[in-house]
């Protein structure tokens, strides 16, 4: 498994540099998907490049940027990558840093392995699940290997002794189901404020201490959160689908989310 890591930090930081190359030196064209989700050069570059460090595992990849594969193959899967080469394409289009690449190992449904980067902000998180810890670490312009960030990352850990309760909000996705469950805290709470925060990034300000509640009442795909559940549960978070109360589970038949909310429980 610690050789999967080692492949999965590497993939990141080829495709980040890669995504940073369009979104400094390029007036790059946006598509429209038939989710009528954005699409740049950036998300196909990098995603070539991650498959291309993926693919001699000969473990089976779920991209947002890759054919999907009816159910009926996948099923078969005992393990498999679940990738996003450029998550938070509107915070890149809109360029302000907040994006990441995830790539996350499955394995019987369970992310096994994550890694988020996000290369405009050159800050790498990385966990084995089984290790129970996971670890933040700065990427230079230069690193390019998984040594560097093995030897100088620094372990993260929530913060769940606070009079103040911090709620991620997405920048992009801030609805009125969102809106009502902060007042449902603010009713039991003292104190309660929102940080707004794009991408996986979320569940990194979890991880990290930065925040307490995940609510994600919206759309979001397997390849959204894989990478990032690994980093929260981790440390002892639960990302629980809203209405069963279920642990999420990947490589499912539909590979898009129901609404979650991402809390503290160890």
């Amino acid at each position: 498994m610690k050789e999967h890591l080692r492949t999965a930090i590497e993939a990141a930081i080829a495709a980040g540099k890669e995504i940073m190359k369009v979104y400094l030196e390029e007036d790059f064209q946006v598509e429209m998907k038939s989710d009528a989700s954005p699409l740049t050069v950036a998300d196909k570059r990098a995603n070539d490049i991650i498959n291309s460090y993926l693919k001699p595992t000969d473990i089976p990849i779920i991209s947002e940027e890759n054919e999907e594969l009816s159910y009926e193959e996948r099923k078969q899967w005992k393990e498999c990558w679940i990738v996003d080469p450029l998550d938070g394409t509107k915070e890149f289009i809109k360029r302000n840093g907040e994006f990441t690449v995830n790539i996350a190992l499955v394995s019987k449904g369970r992310p096994e392995l994550g890694v988020i980067f996000a290369p405009a902000l050159e800050l790498i998180y990385y966990t084995l699940v089984s290790e129970r810890k996971a670890y933040k670490a700065t990427v230079p312009s230069e690193a390019l290997d998984a040594d560097y960030i093995l030897k100088s990352a620094k372990e993260i850990q929530p913060q769940t002794d606070s009079k103040c309760i911090n709620i991620v909000g997405s920048r992009s996705h801030m609805n009125q189901e969102t809106l009502d469950f902060i007042e449902e805290l603010r009713k039991k709470k003292q104190e309660v404020q929102v940080v707004s925060k794009g991408s996986s990034l979320k569940f990194c300000l979890l991880a990290e201490g930065e925040a307490h509640f995940y609510p994600r009442f919206g759309p979001t795909m397997e390849w959204d959160t894989a990478a990032g559940q690994a980093i929260c549960e981790a440390v002892g978070f639960s990302c629980k689908f809203n209405g069963s109360g279920k642990s999420i589970t990947y490589n499912r038949e539909n590979l898009r989310n129901d609404n979650f909310v991402v809390s503290y429980e160890r």
